[in-house]
């Protein structure tokens, strides 16, 4: 398979901020449900990138010809999810250091 230098975006926490002021993005926290339960970005949908029908659920619960933010704790997780998103034909961005740098700039939390 011949894949793209870089299929999503990264932002830093001022930019995602700035990024979800946007009425159309669908925000998506990648983390386990125990994660979400834990704190979690004001408005986002929790779909597990653990779960074997990641990609199915992400289907179902959100729309494609929609721009698509995704987080994790630290970025990681969230990346691959991009990556794999994006390869199933969505507009995905990624934040940069996950929530943890989301908390560190003192955005707010979601219980």
């Amino acid at each position: 398979m011949n894949a793209q230098n870089k299929s999503y975006d990264n932002m830093d926490v001022e930019n995602f901020t700035r990024y979800l002021s946007n009425d159309s993005v669908q925000l998506v926290d990648v983390r386990t449900p125990e994660e979400f339960a834990e704190g979690h970005i004001a408005g986002a949908k929790n779909i597990n990138v653990f779960d074997s029908d990641f990609v199915d659920e992400a289907e179902k619960a959100l729309d494609k010809s929609k721009p698509v933010a995704v987080y994790c704790r630290s970025g990681k997780r969230s990346a691959d999810a991009a990556r794999e998103l994006t390869e199933n034909g969505f507009s995905v961005t990624n934040l940069e250091g996950g929530i943890l740098a989301w908390k560190e700039q003192h955005q707010p939390i979601s219980y």
